[in-house]
């Protein structure tokens, strides 16, 4: 055994339970057998797959934390609440906006998306005396298709832009400004989709589906997926969760002898980086991606939740949270509504039995000021584009919060000022760290076709070229002594070492840029030979 341990910042970190009266105990979850989390946070409220009679339903409820009860509710649920009913047929699943934590999506059997918004009034008065719950009523009302809904999913970066997957075997994108129509369709799933993601940019989509394929479509264009792959060889639930900014995409699954799997794919050609074999347990695992690179695995079935950490392409396991409940479902809160306070850098939400059970990750530290090196920036809740921008072809990378000071960067340099969050409510975060100048691109995207439409200009070498900053000032250079050189001084030379930072920051910004224009031509470009391989078929017959 090796006498060296691996630095990590986040080998200590530990599962914190809420006490009893922090969680909502007297829920009743729904019996549908039909594999999805069951529950999905906001930044203010949870959602929850309800076990109600008369058709579909699910509850929105505030949103408890693992340091303190949730203010003016009794944590114990009264046996009638408000539900979200208007479905037909038994909720599936649900999912918040990224981009208004008051905006609740749903799919249910009966084939229907529909969109829900919470008022801030909402739970005044709940379960007092002379209270009587008033049902939500949906704000629209999507007839998605003729078969069941299994997943929804918002977009990450486009306001107003929902993903679908249904019993038909395919995935919709819809503008939820206008959804009589879907915007684009992605087919060729040969059986029933099992889960969903989008890449952070939204542009890209990768579906698991029963046919024990990895599916990666260009989620603009639809028709036939761009890659394909084997993936899990067992047929059990496979789940899929893009890693971050990474290259590389996460799933879980089940070998052909049924042990449980965890692999790490490259997204370029979809080729398999590293399988590990978790255990031979029976529950579908569901993972869960943190920016601070860490992979959570949280089982059905299990009480126990393993988190890994990913350096150097390869998955270091860290500790594991043990609990004696079994889970039925999980989510996870975005990381922008994390308590500071307390190094918390993850939270989760467990249903156990008819209790849902708040977690916090906390990373031992007894410093009280803000631990910028654990807290990267997170994914703010303003829009990069509108419905519109992301179906015309405009692709942009997703707005940060710092969660220090709550300033809103686009890219690196360039950021608005708004009111700092709550240490307590929001979860505040550090600039990224620098990185290293980047070498010009020397290889050529392929020439675009000239049926693909609004192409993506052709990516041009990246040099590290002299730029002009608007507000940074140029360092003054020190002028030499006529007796002897000075040393530039601690402020001279910090000013230096923060332009030099901020060009590093630009310029890898400008790489990510021009990969990414490269490989959307590469997709536009395959996705015409997919459609023009179909119609060729199609004329043979």
């Amino acid at each position: 055994m090796s006498r060296f341990i691996r630095p990590s910042k986040y080998r200590h970190v530990f599962g914190q339970p809420g006490k009893r009266e922090y969680g909502l105990d007297n829920v009743k979850v729904s019996n549908s057998a039909w594999d999805t989390n069951m529950i999905a946070a906001s930044g203010k409220y949870i959602s929850l797959n309800w076990n109600a009679s008369g058709g579909g339903a699910f509850a929105i409820l505030p949103l408890p934390s693992p340091f303190q009860p949730i203010p003016d509710f009794q944590s114990r649920l009264p046996d009638i609440i408000p539900l979200a009913r208007s479905h037909t047929a038994p909720v599936l699943d649900t999912d918040w906006s990224p981009h208004n934590d008051s905006i609740v999506a749903s799919g249910g059997e009966d084939g229907k998306v529909m969109i829900w918004r919470v008022e801030d009034s909402t739970f005044e008065g709940w379960g007092q005396e002379g209270w009587d719950p008033v049902d939500f009523d949906p704000v629209a009302r999507i007839d998605a298709s003729p078969r069941k809904i299994g997943q929804v999913l918002f977009h990450p970066t486009a306001a107003h832009v929902l993903a679908s997957a249904s019993g038909e075997h395919t995935v919709k994108l819809w503008d939820l400004g206008s959804p009589e129509h879907a915007k684009s369709t992605l087919i060729g799933h040969g059986d029933a989709i099992q889960s969903i993601a989008f890449n952070p940019t939204g542009n890209l989509l990768v579906t698991t589906c029963r046919d024990r394929k990895l599916r990666m479509f260009d989620a603009r264009a639809g028709g036939e997926a761009v890659r394909s792959v084997d993936g899990h060889g067992g047929i059990k639930g496979a789940r899929v969760v893009w890693m971050g900014e990474k290259d590389n995409i996460a799933t879980t699954g089940f070998s052909r002898m049924s042990d449980r799997q965890v692999s790490v794919w490259e997204t370029g050609g979809l080729t398999n980086v590293k399988t590990i074999t978790i255990d031979q347990s029976a529950g579908v695992v569901m993972p869960f991606w943190s920016d601070n690179n860490i992979l959570f695995l949280a089982g059905k079935g299990d009480g126990n939740i393993r988190y890994y950490e990913w350096e150097s392409d390869s998955l270091y396991a860290l500790a594991e949270y043990k609990s004696t409940e079994p889970q039925r479902g999980m989510c996870f809160l975005p990381r922008r509504a994390l308590n500071i306070a307390d190094c918390e850098i993850a939270r989760a939400y467990k249903i156990a039995g008819s209790y849902i059970e708040p977690i916090a990750f906390i990373v031992p530290r007894k410093a009280d000021a803000f631990q910028s090196d654990i807290f990267p920036p997170a994914q703010a809740s303003e829009p990069s584009l509108t419905a519109g921008e992301f179906f015309a072809g405009k692709t942009a990378a997703p707005k940060l919060v710092s969660l220090e000071n709550g300033v809103i960067t686009s890219s690196p340099g360039l950021a608005t000022a708004l009111p700092p969050p709550t240490r307590t409510a929001t979860a505040p975060a550090p600039a990224p760290a620098p990185a290293p100048a980047p070498q010009p691109i020397v290889s050529s995207p392929p020439p675009p076709s000239p049926a693909v439409a609004s192409p993506v200009p052709a990516a041009t070498p990246v040099a590290p070229t002299p730029v002009t900053r608007r507000s940074e000032p140029e360092p003054t250079p020190i002028s030499p002594s006529p007796v002897e050189p000075k040393a530039p001084s601690r402020s001279q030379s910090s000013a230096v070492d923060s332009s030099l930072q901020e060009e590093n920051a630009r310029l890898t910004a400008e790489l990510r840029e021009a990969r990414e224009k490269i490989r959307n031509l590469e997709l536009q470009v395959e996705a015409i030979r997919a459609n023009a391989r179909k119609a060729a078929a199609l004329l043979d017959q």
